[in-house]
Order: structure tokens, then sequence, then C-alpha cells
């Protein structure tokens, strides 16, 4: 966003305002210290059941953070907007991911580490995930497309995480537009990928979607694919590679 963020001290009382950050700053121990999250921050379930909730992430309650006090406030620049993030950094010091890559992932893991004192723990978290990224790769590429939402069918791009992490596990995508372009079943079709994923969110594909896609595509797998292990960085990345290779044998 083009500006600096002045930290001062650790801090003692976060928001997140990032589902899978929330998730991140848990894996760090920071129990006390996280004092609101969005109403999609739904791990853990017992931060989703007893922290305070400062409503979505584009839709964000400012009575409900200033009445919380905090001195950091965690977000990133593509689930938040510019208006809600000028409207914070008036409260508190607001610190911005820009995560489109793997590589970009494990730098914000890093980055929250260091500002919240956990850097040791950020270290091992990265090494850990590169380890668990290395038995997970596809020997043979398959071409795939990955649907984000229905009515109409958006797909993930070029310039996208879920790109990034389709890219490191060896699936080919063939959607070469920029971040989320709107495709039809028509050019599906004549693209005639190998495998049509459907992903649980943001839109939660099922299998009466399932189905009804698949008579459509007969030449094509399509499968139902969990959202969150594609789309979601931080700790979520210790998982992510085990689903891969499970649900990607070949």
């Amino acid at each position: 966003m083009g500006r600096d963020v002045l930290i001062s001290s650790n801090p003692k009382r976060i928001i997140s305002l990032v589902p899978s950050q929330t998730e991140l700053l848990h894996y760090y121990g920071l129990e006390k210290e996280v004092i609101g999250i969005t109403k999609f921050c739904i791990h853990p379930n017992e931060w989703f059941q007893n922290k305070t909730r400062i409503g979505g992430t584009k839709n964000i309650d400012m009575d409900k953070v200033i009445a919380l006090k905090p001195d950091l406030i965690v977000g990133n620049k593509e689930e938040n907007t510019i208006e809600d993030i000028t409207a914070l950094e008036k409260i508190a010091p607001v610190w911005m991911s820009d995560v489109n890559t793997f590589e970009e992932a494990l730098e914000m893991n890093l980055e929250i580490g260091k500002i919240t004192r956990n850097k040791t723990k950020a270290e091992k978290l990265n090494a850990a995930i590169l380890l668990e990224k290395k038995k997970c790769h596809l020997q043979n590429p398959i071409s795939a497309i990955y649907l984000i939402w229905n009515n109409p069918f958006m797909t993930a791009g070029k310039d996208t995480f879920i790109d990034s992490m389709m890219t490191n596990i060896g699936l080919t995508n063939y959607i070469k537009e920029s971040r989320y372009p709107e495709i039809t079943i028509e050019e599906i079709q004549k693209l005639k990928p190998k495998l049509l994923l459907l992903s649980t969110e943001p839109f939660p594909f099922d299998l009466n979607h399932l189905n009804s896609i698949q008579s459509q595509l007969p030449n094509t797998k399509v499968q139902i694919v969990d959202g969150e292990m594609f789309s979601w960085y931080g700790s979520r990345l210790l998982k992510s590679f085990a689903y891969f290779k499970e649900i990607f044998k070949n």
C-alpha cells in the first residue's frame, strides 16, 4: 500500500482481519494477545466461539474495533478494502500482507513472526512447510481449471495464491488471464482440461453442482476440493501438501 507501519512495542492487543492469518496467530500461541477476529475466522473453533467478532473481512464494525483498543491490526490487501484500512489506521497500526505466491506466504509467516516476537517459531514453521512440499509433487503434470464461484462461473487465474499452489504441486492451470476471470461451460469444453476443480469456498460447490457439471464435461474429471487447502496461507500450509498428495495420486 506504499506506506510504513510503526509498531513501537511488543503487541499485546491484536485484531486479525484475515481467517488464515488468525489461524497463524493461534499457531504462534497468541491466545491472550488476539482480542478480535472476523466472523469468517472459523479456525481454531475455540477462538471462533470465544473471541470478539468485529464483522466480516470487508464490512468491519469500527465501533467494536475502537472498543477493543487494539495496539495492532493485521490485514491483507486482497481480503480487506482500502476504505476500511484507511479508517482503521486512525485507531491503531495496521500491518498488511500481500500474498499471491507460495514464496510470499512464507515471507508473511516470517514477518508476522518477527512482529509478534515469534521469529524462531516462524523459521521452524517455514522449514516444516518446505519439507512437506518436497513430499508432494505430481510426476506427470495435470491440466486443470479451478472454479471459485457459480452463476457465473469464476476461475482462479494468474497472479493468485491459488494459481501458485496449483503450479507448486504440478498442476497446469489452463486459465491464463489474471486474477479471477469469468468463464462459461462452453469455454471449459473447448479447453478440455483433464481436471475441473470445484472449490468449497468462497462458493460452496456440492455434489449437485458436480453431477450437473460432469454431465456436460464427459471427458473431464470434475472434483470437489477443500478450498482452504488451496487458498489459506499461514500455518495451514503444514496440512495442504499432504492433502494434495492424497487427492492427486498419479
